[in-house]
């Protein structure tokens, strides 16, 4: 038998249901409907419905035919007018026969003795003395290990060990079934340390006209969640809130080829559960906003990529710590490396939280295909999406509005992702604004003290940095060179101001991690959150002396000298 593809939908007094079956004989069929009980079949198609609400066999019941199209149109009436029926567009869970009441215990013990009319056990069995015997085997430690479980409500385990070659390139832990929890989480942390890189982010801080514009995109959502808000007061609001998200054709058939099952989970699985939806629906978000709806080869490592979940098997104790996990990797992995992405992702999925059931199935549904269309991501769905699209059907509404409400009791500041992002973009901000005074009208020199020795494998490095900064001197020697391009360069100066002790008095820069000629340069001391730092560091291995006007040259080298001699001591 084929399932036909069907719709829902209602008014006040009738529900319709519209069936599509294309080369049926329409002379045989068959319609059956009772309470929640809905039963339709016309060779070779046959359907049978849950629905969400009673319905009643009253005389008004209507059914039409349309032989272009092969619908058939069933209008059935309700048995409380005016009853509105939640969940018509969840059309997996509407396909689950209802399940039968009974006193019968939910476990039952299989090849159990037979137990004698009074209810007790017969205990003149005698023992089987001829039972067979195993030699003792010694275990071996690996067998005794035990297997970590992830996926969905983490109900899996052991997938790994079968499809680790398929899988290496779609997750980022190398062996899940036999890492704890809390070491998942210390590799990624430090993944995310050494992938971060301050050039990416701060070009993309400075030069944010592209992501300004994405910034200015509007999802399918930001539409929707406008009419709830604007319905917000009125009457029949939970009626109109779920008439405001539809599906497509495609979408209701990805919903027919679910199988439709229970979830037994418990109240710390069901709370990992809904933890990493917020962060699927984060991941999902980004990468609407920054493709603006227009998927592409990107799009499945983008969303495995900037969630956890689905990368590193993360789990979660709060909502805050998703968040934080969220924004790191924005600033480590995608294109587009922007604090205001990560707030916006953030403020979208609210929005989705706050649609409903509906909204969240619709993203899922998309995510889902994404990774289907895609080799090897689509193990990602038989891990967790293709549940979560089943589950979600069956959640609690007010499960989601309080989601949405402590999402949004959440807030997220740059110091907490762990990337010292103000002290790089205060430094960058410093250099800018010298840069800007210095080609408005102040012209400025630079001196270049001695070279001192480089050290082993700083040579190359600072060999081109002395040729750059000859041809400058020689080309230009009352202001800066280079443009834009130059400015670019000198935001890397201020990055030493914490450990390389940059100090900038009265129009002179000053690099006290640095010997006199004869000396050797001492390296600032290396820090895993900031590798531009230690690189830096040994690229500044001269002293640059900006000098102000010359009318002005005296008083300055008075004002320095009343200080006390800046250079530091030779050994």
């Amino acid at each position: 038998m084929l399932t036909p593809a069907f719709d829902l939908s209602q008014d006040p007094d009738f529900l319709t249901v519209a069936i599509r079956v294309p080369y049926a004989r329409v002379s045989e069929f068959d319609v059956y409907f009772e309470g929640v009980d809905f039963k339709f079949y016309a060779k070779p198609y046959f359907l049978r419905l849950t629905l969400p609400g009673r319905v009643v066999e009253n005389g008004s019941e209507q059914g039409s035919y349309d032989a272009d199209k092969g619908i058939f149109t069933i209008r059935l009436p309700k048995e409380t007018p005016g009853q509105h029926f939640e969940g018509l567009n969840m059309l997996t869970a509407l396909l689950a026969p209802r399940k039968s009441r009974t006193a019968k215990p939910l476990v039952e013990e299989i090849g159990a003795s037979e137990v004698s009319e009074g209810g007790v056990e017969a205990e003149d069995e005698e023992f089987d003395w001829e039972i067979e015997q195993v030699p003792y085997e010694e275990v071996s430690e690996s067998a005794l290990n035990p297997q970590y479980h992830y996926g969905f409500g983490n109900l899996r385990s052991g997938v790994f060990q079968r499809l680790q070659d398929e899988l290496s390139d779609v997750i980022d832990i190398k062996d899940p079934d036999f890492t704890p929890a809390p070491e998942r989480r210390q590799k990624r942390l430090d993944a995310e340390l050494a992938k971060f890189d301050p050039d990416h982010y701060l070009a993309d801080f400075f030069e944010d006209e592209a992501v300004e514009q994405i910034l200015k995109y509007n999802p399918w959502w930001t539409d929707i969640y406008s009419k709830m808000m604007a319905s917000l007061g009125k009457s029949q609001e939970q009626e109109n809130h779920a008439a405001l998200v539809s599906f497509s054709e495609e979408e209701k058939y990805q919903l027919r080829k679910f199988v439709n099952k229970s979830y037994l989970l418990d109240k710390r699985a069901l709370r990992q559960v809904y933890y990493s939806l917020i962060d699927i629906l984060l991941a999902y978000c980004y990468e609407t906003r920054v493709t603006e709806g227009e998927k592409n080869v990107e799009s499945a490592w983008n969303i495995r990529k900037l969630s956890p979940t689905l990368c590193w098997f993360e789990t979660w104790t709060n909502v805050h710590e998703i968040l934080v996990s969220f924004g790191r990797r924005v600033l480590c992995y995608p294109l587009y490396r922007h604090f205001k992405l990560v707030m916006k992702a953030y403020r979208d999925t609210i929005k989705i939280l706050q649609l409903g059931k509906s909204a969240v199935l619709k993203c899922l549904l998309d995510v889902h295909k994404i990774f289907q269309e895609n080799d090897p991501a689509y193990i990602l769905n038989d891990l967790y999406i293709s549940d979560y699209c089943v589950w979600i059907q069956k959640a609690k509404s007010n499960k989601l509005a309080a989601l949405a409400e402590t999402l949004k009791e959440v807030s997220l500041t740059k110091a907490q992702l762990g990337l010292e992002l103000e002290e790089l973009e205060a430094a960058a901000l410093l250099v800018q604004e010298e840069d800007t005074a210095s080609r408005a009208g102040r012209p400025v020199s630079r001196q270049q003290t001695p070279a001192c020795p480089p050290e082993a494998g700083d040579t190359e490095e600072s060999d081109s940095t002395t040729s750059r900064e000859t041809d400058s001197s020689d080309s230009e020697q009352g202001e800066l060179s280079g443009g834009e391009s130059e400015t670019v360069r000198s935001w890397q100066g201020p990055f030493l101001k914490e450990r390389g002790d940059l100090l900038i008095d009265d129009g002179v820069c000053r690099n006290s991690a640095v010997e006199r000629c004869g000396g050797s340069p001492r390296k600032p001391p290396a820090s895993p959150r900031a590798p531009l730092i230690e690189e830096l560091g040994e690229q500044l291995n001269s002293r640059v002396q900006v000098s102000g006007p010359e009318d002005s040259a005296a008083a300055s080298h008075s004002s320095v000298q009343g200080r006390g001699d800046w250079q530091t001591p030779s050994d």
